[in-house]
């Protein structure tokens, strides 16, 4: 016979897009739970990113489980439009994390797990991990970067191109947010180069006024070497060829890239046509630093006064679970997104951005893992609430 369960029972690290998810599923299974969030608000992430951001995602393969974007959104909502909707999305689902509550580590023991918080430790049968892909920010450390005068940020602290002005700013990095924040400092007049160390894929947003999402959706039932292959074929008409601005395309196509190195295509916004423009320089990797100015590869030497590194993020998985390493792919990621993993009782939710869309696969993996748990776990008669308690219990856990 199966024993009631209590809120404890079930934990929910992290109080993002994909948290919140998991938490709505669960709520709508009659699961129990306890959301913890390391900040003092929902969505901090969110919050953090650059003004001018806008999903590169459509809304229609953006929305959270149970609740669709308003339709008066655009297309590709921006920043401030994305957190009201996550503010909005925690009030329908009735969603209250214990916020201020940092988890310090996830250990296994016996039929249930020892989380070790900055409240005390909790003793969960089952642990979903919600925490993203964009936790620990990527600070590579060139020769010589310590002595350099002007300032250095990760593209996690960018937020507009005002401090930059008249400064010779270098993006480090171009993946999309690299390219994005490049794009914002040329549109201000800027005088930005942007680093692309490697060959890269370059996509538009928009193709026929068709989002390429939703394309690649469309094609996402076919096998791998023929969407690279429609894919190839079709950049290779509407983009070109990009080489003469520094610009290489990969040998490996689109999506072989995503699975063999993690590197998602720049969704062209705009950036490429500033680069044509001459608007936003096109340098290869860095070598050193010196006082006032930065070497490339190839000898090249070039002053700047900052230098924003929009170099990535890893999810710092090891630094939290204890036996990750065992569980983990090349990438630090989870070798199984959206179901149990081989250590008992643990789920991972919001790991994966594939070319059809972070939120898209959170929105399929919450329901996916609420539905496992479920199935496995003593379900309440009544009145579960989404924070996790009871109606009539005590807290769970106080911050």
């Amino acid at each position: 016979m199966l024993t009631p369960m209590q809120p404890e029972d079930i934990l929910v690290i992290g109080a993002g897009p994909a948290g919140l998810a998991a938490s709505a599923c669960l709520r709508h299974e009659g699961l129990a739970h306890v959301v913890l969030e390391r900040e003092t608000h929902i969505a901090a992430t969110w919050q953090r990113h650059y003004d001018r951001l806008h999903l590169h995602t459509t809304k229609t393969y953006s929305a959270l489980p149970l609740t669709p974007w308003p339709k008066a959104a655009p297309r590709y909502p921006s920043r401030d439009q994305v957190l009201d909707y996550l503010r909005a999305y925690a009030a329908a689902h009735h969603i209250a994390p214990r916020l201020g509550v940092t988890v310090l580590a996830v250990k296994r023991r016996g039929d249930r797990f020892s989380v070790e918080t900055s409240a005390g430790v909790m003793t969960p049968r089952t642990v979903v991990m919600a925490t993203g892909y964009n936790r620990v920010p990527k600070r590579p450390a060139p020769p010589g970067l310590g002595s350099f005068r002007g300032t250095v940020l990760h593209a996690g602290a960018y937020r507009n191109p005002a401090p930059f002005q008249g400064r010779r700013t270098l993006v480090v990095g171009c993946g999309n947010s690299g390219a994005e924040i490049a794009l914002d400092l040329a549109e201000q007049g800027v005088d930005v180069a942007m680093v692309v160390r490697g060959p890269v894929h370059v996509v538009p947003r928009d193709l026929f006024d068709r989002p390429t999402q939703h394309t690649n959706v469309l094609l996402s039932h076919l096998p791998l070497a023929l969407r690279d292959a429609i894919a190839v074929a079709t950049m290779g008409l509407v983009v070109g060829d990009l080489s003469r601005w520094g610009i290489v395309r990969p040998a490996l196509g689109p999506n072989r890239m995503i699975e063999a190195t993690g590197r998602i295509p720049l969704l062209d916004i705009g950036t490429i046509a500033m680069v044509k423009q001459g608007k936003i320089r096109v340098l290869p990797a860095v070598q050193s630093v010196v006082p006032d100015s930065v070497a490339f590869a190839g000898g090249a030497v070039h002053p700047f006064e900052a230098i924003v590194f929009a170099t990535g993020y890893t999810p710092g998985l090891h630094q939290l679970v204890e036996g990750f390493e065992a569980i983990a792919d090349a990438r630090g990621r989870p070798h199984r997104f959206g179901e149990e993993t081989d250590i008992a009782g643990l789920y991972f939710i919001g790991f994966r951005n594939p070319p059809t869309g972070a939120l898209r696969e959170i929105a399929l993996e919450a329901p996916r893992v609420a539905r496992a748990i479920s199935a496995i776990r003593a379900i309440p008669a009544s009145g579960a609430s989404a924070d996790g308690h009871f109606a009539g219990q005590g807290k769970a856990i106080e911050p």
